[in-house]
């Protein structure tokens, strides 16, 4: 008795680009490796920052390079863009009833969005303290 191959329908790398859902799916999760590496430059700021004052300063006079300035830009645009997208599946996430009613999806993202904007005004002004 012959075995049969199962079928395996083709899928051309570029299948992701046929839909826009599928774009920004792609788009955020493929952006994820710049955040993973950032985080990671950070971290070694902190190690940097065990090791002393000097350390510390010379890793803080790298990352005023130009390219590492553009790095930030960039990582800062990307960690938005996941912000944005996280906040539009939050309703998705969180199914909250008042009295018995849903809460309309705009509220919670509108919720999300002023609890953003308010975490962010706070840890600007523990910085410029």
């Amino acid at each position: 008795m012959s075995k049969r191959k199962p079928y395996q329908r083709e899928m051309k790398n570029d299948w992701w680009l046929k839909s826009a859902f599928y774009s920004k799916y792609m788009i955020r999760e493929g952006s994820s490796v710049l955040i993973t590496l950032y985080s990671l430059i950070l971290a070694w700021g902190v190690f940097r920052l065990s090791q002393g004052e000097v350390a510390f300063n010379a890793w803080l006079s790298a990352l005023q390079h130009p390219i590492s300035i553009i790095l930030h830009l960039l990582v800062l645009l990307i960690a938005l863009y996941h912000t944005i997208t996280w906040f539009s599946l939050a309703p998705k996430a969180v199914d909250l009833y008042i009295k018995g009613k849903p809460i309309d999806a705009k509220l919670i993202v509108a919720g999300h969005y002023i609890a953003f904007i308010i975490v962010s005004i706070f840890c600007l002004i523990i910085i410029m303290i």
